[in-house]
């Protein structure tokens, strides 16, 4: 089996997840011209309200884990249903005030990990409390979020 540990640099956790985050919102300023077709990515079929739907899930699952280590808890396990189902909302219009909705969402949670992150030192990102990745690696696996906007794409051709 390959091993999934995510790669790291010498880029600030924080920088990182605000680049992801910045990502998704430039592609889904193109979003209002979606025609209502889903995309179907791998096995899975995205929409524009589940691609922000995933990445905001994504976010929110890991800095759930990440407190709840630095707290000394075990982290409550996700019932997240992730990409596997696509539902009515999903399939959804992507009108002017969704994507409103979408920056909001996504820029505040980019601000919680920001002060998250930026209030650890450089042991404490790297040497993690607790089972599982250190807090630095699950920064970094944050940018696999982008997968999901990225199978909506540019929708601006």
């Amino acid at each position: 089996m390959a091993d999934e540990t995510p790669a790291t640099d010498d880029r600030p956790p924080s920088q990182v997840v605000n680049e992801m985050v910045d990502h998704v919102l430039e592609l889904a300023a193109t979003w209002t011209a979606w025609d209502g077709t889903p995309c179907p990515i791998d096995d899975r079929i995205y929409t524009p309200h589940k691609a922000i739907r995933r990445v905001a899930d994504h976010l929110v699952d890991h800095l759930a884990e990440v407190e709840a280590r630095l707290a000394g808890v075990g982290p409550i396990p996700d019932h997240w249903h992730a990409s596997s189902f696509t539902d009515a909302a999903d399939l959804a219009p992507f009108t002017q005030k969704d994507l409103d909705e979408a920056r909001s969402r996504l820029t505040r949670l980019a601000q919680i990990w920001t002060v998250r992150l930026d209030a650890l030192s450089p042991d404490q990102l790297d040497r993690s409390p607790g089972d599982g990745w250190t807090f630095r690696q699950i920064a970094f696996h944050l940018t696999e979020s982008a997968y999901y906007a990225d199978a909506v794409g540019d929708l601006t051709s």
